[in-house]
């Protein structure tokens, strides 16, 4: 099976209004857990991992965040090597950092491929700079697609564009614009996003206050078809509700691994990990974090997944990729459920004589409330 480093960085240099993960900007902090100690803490959890699990081969590595790229390619780089050390990158390991735009120069690049990293994750988010501001990015709209041009000369394989819609203020006409421009800039995969208002960001207060109008749900389904429509034509396929790849081998391997159940160490604060159906995660904030590595163990608790919930997880993650799911999967009322899920147009005809289902354009649309019919 394979299994998967995930690095998470908590800095931000300034916090997105519609963000709520977990991630701290220098006045966040206050008097522990910075980042100019991070990498040493992160080290020791990744020789602690090792020495839990034992020398198991790496398929992928994903640095996530926050902003990964706050630490200096040099810094990345040596948290790539300890891992390399301990565990072992397989030999075609997919190693991932996520960059926001303005973290990143053409010098940096190419010091990330030069150690090591072979994708790279650019949150473009838009091409319009009103939309831009409205989530508080920092970056100009021009700036993510000069990125992708600076990484395929510094030779990254894989170059991915994140893009969000349904940003209020947001017209058709922007978001089609964002596409467009984020194929032209020439990346091999991209994922877009619906925006989610979150409790407790910023901007989920402004829409509250009534400063901005919420997300309207069929303008939602409106934006997704047109991200369909246009990433078809220019050559992209979907593979999971989200994403869309060139090529297959241009798929985002690591989260893969997390759709289809298989077994990851999560580093970093509020890090989450499974192996063999147990899932832990890391106590939150980087201070805190810090002084438990120091005393053994990060993991402020965990839980034992029963073969039931394995399976439900098993049949919500993998009913949203290209493949879809068996129908051997299902109970007796989820295979009903699928019956009438095909007469409704939401999975793709012949399901039963393929003994797959497989979510139509419609079914996309409505995965959610598809996966809760077929698992209820």
């Amino acid at each position: 099976m394979p299994f998967g480093i995930y690095l998470h960085v908590p800095f931000c240099a300034s916090r997105c209004g519609y963000c709520d993960f977990n991630t701290y900007t220098s006045a966040d902090l206050g008097g522990g857990g910075s980042r100019a100690e991070y990498p040493t803490v992160a080290a020791t959890e990744i020789r602690y991992a090792a020495a839990t699990v034992g020398r198991r081969s790496v398929d992928t590595v994903f640095v996530g965040g926050g902003t990964p790229t706050l630490l200096s390619p040099a810094e990345l780089g040596g948290l790539l090597a300890v891992i390399s050390e301990e565990f072992g990158l397989a030999p075609n390991a997919e190693v991932t950092t996520e960059a926001n735009p303005e973290s990143v120069d053409a010098a940096a690049l190419a010091a990330l491929r030069a150690a090591g990293f072979t994708r790279i994750s650019f949150g473009m988010q838009s091409a319009a700079s009103h939309v831009l501001a409205v989530l508080d990015r920092q970056h100009t709209p021009g700036r993510a697609l000069q990125c992708v041009q600076w990484a395929r000369e510094a030779g990254f394989a894989h170059i991915n564009l994140d893009l969000i819609y349904g940003t209020p203020g947001e017209s058709e006409a922007d978001w089609k614009d964002s596409l467009h421009a984020a194929v032209q800039a020439g990346p091999d995969h991209i994922s877009a996003y619906s925006l989610i208002l979150e409790e407790g960001t910023r901007l989920a207060a402004r829409v509250r206050r009534g400063e901005l109008p919420a997300p309207d749900p069929d303008a939602l389904a409106d934006r997704y078809e047109l991200a369909e429509a246009v990433l078809t034509d220019a050559g992209f396929a979907w593979y999971e509700v989200s994403n869309w790849a060139r090529e297959e081998s241009a798929r985002a391997r690591h989260n893969l691994l997390y759709w289809t159940g298989g077994d990851w160490w999560g580093i970093g604060p509020g890090a989450h990990s499974h192996l063999a159906g147990r899932r832990w995660w890391n106590v939150r904030h980087p201070r805190d974090y810090a002084q438990r590595v120091a005393d053994g163990s990060p993991a402020a608790d965990h839980e034992d997944l029963t073969s039931a919930q394995q399976q439900l997880e098993r049949v919500m993650l993998t009913l949203r990729l290209r493949e879809g799911l068996g129908l051997e999967e299902l109970s007796d009322v989820g295979r009903a459920a699928s019956t009438r899920a095909v007469s409704d147009g939401l999975l793709e005809p012949g399901a039963h004589s393929t003994g797959r289902a497989v979510l139509t354009l419609r079914g996309r649309l409505l995965a959610d409330a598809v996966i809760r019919d077929l698992t209820d």
